[in-house]
């Protein structure tokens, strides 16, 4: 007879085992038939020399023990076992009966498999996403209730990685094993944070139906409010806000009452109905004093938003000065990881404070606030609050006059741009990597799941050819039946992950898209401040400033059209126009120019990508014209080539692209080619994604080599943005 000890160490999570050897534990276990999983009643369990007892009729047992206890397994249905004792444990004995000789080999229950997922959760996604797919492995008794279990801690640990997509799928799962409403809840909060408002607002519906507990309506109603509010029906959820604060008034919820007073602030404020939004406002205030520093600190900034919104910025730079002060005061407190967030670090609160004074017109008294923005970001690594505090403070500069200052601020923005991207670059590759093991571990999780309930099927119809040998014809049904919902339910498996990694690699080539394209700034704001810096070094200084007046304008409109995927051809010229007067006016004795755009082409009705142009122009302007002895001349014609498609031309008469290959230094062909290869690549992702949209070809403008002409066919399409 085989017998199987299944234990596992919670000291995982209950770590304080090694206070003491003499420290009595509560041991915990059963006793079952490994084939059946039957219990084994009536089996002596006892500590040598110490406390025993039986098991009773589910084949459970317990009793008390010391560390280095020996605990002794005695019956007529399995040979004795001894065990030591080395820390608090579940000890499951699985009896093999067609074994005689006896084996102890260590595995963990469902139980503390789920515990050590959620100990993990936080710590290391591997490790947990592993503890639950062992779990599935473990799973006995009820099967509907532990599938649910496992499934929503699986669900858990996804929106903590913030998986949204695979936590609802877990979540959706666990409740067709189990309506449980703390599952619910939990998947209604990611539909609410996955954009779904519409299923978070049917799925609240359908449990607030249910006969619940106060404190889950209080939560379900709460949530309900959060879909009306994406919905942007904002008096339906004004009414539930209010439903779930008389609720959790009754019960005295503290924290739900802070966060519930907020939200109705919020709500009525966006409802124009000032004086009732400031009473809730305040009441949050007031209520959130009893709680922890962080509920008060958050609701203060909640009123001082609100004053930011009706213009009242004396009392808003007053609360936030407040909430300043509070921060500071406890600098030296370990609570403060906990109480700083997005929204109240000290960084955002001065840039908040800084833009207060700006729209009272008061930008000497901005400065100091953004400098300390800047310096905090700096030194907690905020580089998106330093990047936009460093961009403001530019902005101040240049209104009181100090361009200088104004100047040096714009660059150090443009070197936190840069970085920026950098830091995107390096954050997209390791998402996608993250994404792929994360994607390997659900499917190894839906695999173990599958093979589980697969082998379950088939002991049971093992089980019951042995002893029904009459029905072998209906259980060979059975068996075919079962197979072939295994191949169905593997199939949608497959199809489910098909679907599942094409999405992914669509949002991997956005990224992509999105990287390459921002990348192109720098590169042409560098460029572009070598033009101030030549009128600077020959003390031009009218020059200079005009253009870099004409300069800023176009930094401008390049950076807001930085953040789009596409725009109207017609704004791409307009900036076009503009950097080619700035070009113009730098190198006027090299060439001139011309822009035609055909009166049939309707400019408007077609878009482009940002930045996809100037790369073209810049070349034929820096690398042919430039170095051509005479005069040149650069030309760019816009004509129709169909309804549905234009055809722009780039043609120069500069000196070639041969020539200019071998003027080039290394450092200006790796340069050219880092540009052109951005270029290349957006092209291609751009044809990929919206099936052929862009088609550029560059030849020699001339028989003879001299001169480029760059044609770029572009399609009229009703995308979607990305």
């Amino acid at each position: 007879m085989k017998i199987y000890i299944q234990f596992f160490f919670i000291c995982l999570v209950n770590i304080a085992i090694g206070q003491t050897h003499n420290q009595e534990l509560l041991i915990k276990g059963s006793v079952k038939y490994k084939q059946s999983l039957s219990p084994i009643k009536g089996v002596n369990v006892y500590v040598l020399g110490g406390n025993a007892t039986q098991t009773n009729f589910m084949g459970k047992f317990q009793l008390k023990a010391k560390l280095n206890d020996v605990i002794v397994f005695e019956s007529s249905e399995l040979r004795t076992v001894h065990y030591t004792i080395t820390s608090s444990e579940d000890i499951d004995v699985l009896v093999d009966v067609d074994k005689d000789d006896d084996e102890v080999q260590i595995i963990p229950s469902f139980e503390t498999l789920i515990d050590s997922a959620k100990f993990y959760k936080e710590k290391n996604i591997d490790k947990s996403l592993d503890f639950i797919a062992r779990s599935f492995k473990s799973i006995t008794g009820n099967v509907n209730k532990n599938n649910a279990i496992a499934y929503t801690n699986l669900g858990d640990v996804y929106v903590y990685y913030k998986q949204y997509d695979l936590a609802v799928t877990n979540y959706e799962t666990s409740l067709d094993y189990d309506n449980n409403v703390i599952t619910a809840i939990a998947l209604i909060k990611v539909y609410l944070l996955d954009k779904h408002p519409k299923e978070a607002k049917e799925l609240a519906e359908k449990y607030l139906k249910k006969n619940l507990q106060p404190k889950d309506k209080t939560k379900l109603e709460e949530l309900l409010g959060d879909a009306y509010y994406q919905l942007e029906s904002l008096p339906l959820a004004n009414s539930s806000y209010k439903k779930a604060l008389e609720i959790a008034t009754q019960e005295n919820n503290s924290e739900q009452i802070v966060a519930l007073n907020a939200k109705l602030g919020n709500i009525n404020s966006e409802l124009q109905r000032n004086k009732i939004s400031v009473g809730y406002l305040n009441k949050a205030v007031s209520k959130a004093k009893t709680l922890n520093p962080k509920q008060f600190i958050e609701q203060r900034e909640n009123v001082a938003d609100y004053y930011n919104k009706q213009k009242e910025f004396d009392k808003e730079i007053k609360l936030r000065k407040q909430n300043l002060k509070s921060l500071d005061s406890i600098q030296e407190n370990t609570e403060l990881k906990s109480i700083e967030t997005d929204s109240i670090s000290p960084q955002k609160i001065n840039f908040k404070i800084a833009n207060a004074y700006i729209s009272q017109d008061k930008p000497q008294a901005a400065i100091p606030y953004l400098e300390k923005s800047i310096e905090t970001s700096g030194n907690k690594k905020d580089l998106n609050t330093k990047k936009e505090a460093t961009k403001k403070l530019s902005e101040v500069y240049k209104n009181v006059g100090d361009y200088t200052k104004a100047l040096e601020s714009y660059q150090q923005y443009v070197q936190l741009v840069d970085s920026l991207y950098q830091q995107k670059e390096v954050e997209i590759k390791k998402t996608a990597e993250f994404q792929k093991n994360i994607l390997k571990q659900q499917n190894r999780i839906s695999s173990l799941e599958n093979d589980r309930a697969l082998a379950k099927t088939q002991y049971e119809l093992a089980k019951q050819n042995k002893a029904l040998t009459v029905e072998s014809n209906k259980r060979q049904k059975i068996t075919i039946y079962a197979l072939i919902g295994g191949l169905i339910l593997l199939s949608l498996v497959i199809f489910f992950f098909y679907k599942s990694n094409q999405k992914q690699k669509i949002a991997n080539n956005v990224l992509a898209l999105r990287s390459l394209r921002t990348q192109m700034n720098p590169h042409f704001i560098f460029n572009a401040l070598n033009s101030v810096n030549n009128f600077i070094a020959k003390s031009d200084e009218r020059a200079a400033n005009r253009y870099l007046s004409e300069f800023s304008t176009l930094m401008r409109a390049v950076l807001e059209n930085s953040e789009e995927d596409f725009i109207a051809l017609e704004k791409e010229l307009e900036l076009l126009q503009l950097y080619i007067k700035l070009e113009h006016s730098r190198f006027k004795e090299k060439f001139d120019y011309v822009i035609h755009v055909d009166h049939t082409v309707d400019v408007a009705a077609y878009q482009i990508p940002p930045m996809l142009l100037q790369p073209y122009i810049e070349n034929a302007i820096w690398h042919g014209l430039r170095y051509k002895e005479e005069k040149g001349f650069l030309e760019i014609n816009i004509q129709n080539l169909s309804h549905e498609m234009i055809q722009i031309e780039i043609i120069d008469d500069g000196i070639g692209r041969k020539k200019s290959a071998e003027l080039k230094t290394k450092n200006q062909l790796k340069q050219k080619s880092k540009a052109m290869g951005n270029i290349k690549k957006r092209i291609a992702i751009l044809n990929q994604m919206y099936k052929d949209k862009v088609d550029v070809s560059i030849t020699d403008a001339k028989p003879n080599g001299t001169g480029t002409k760059v044609i770029l066919q572009l399609k009229k399409d009703n995308h979607a943005k990305i």
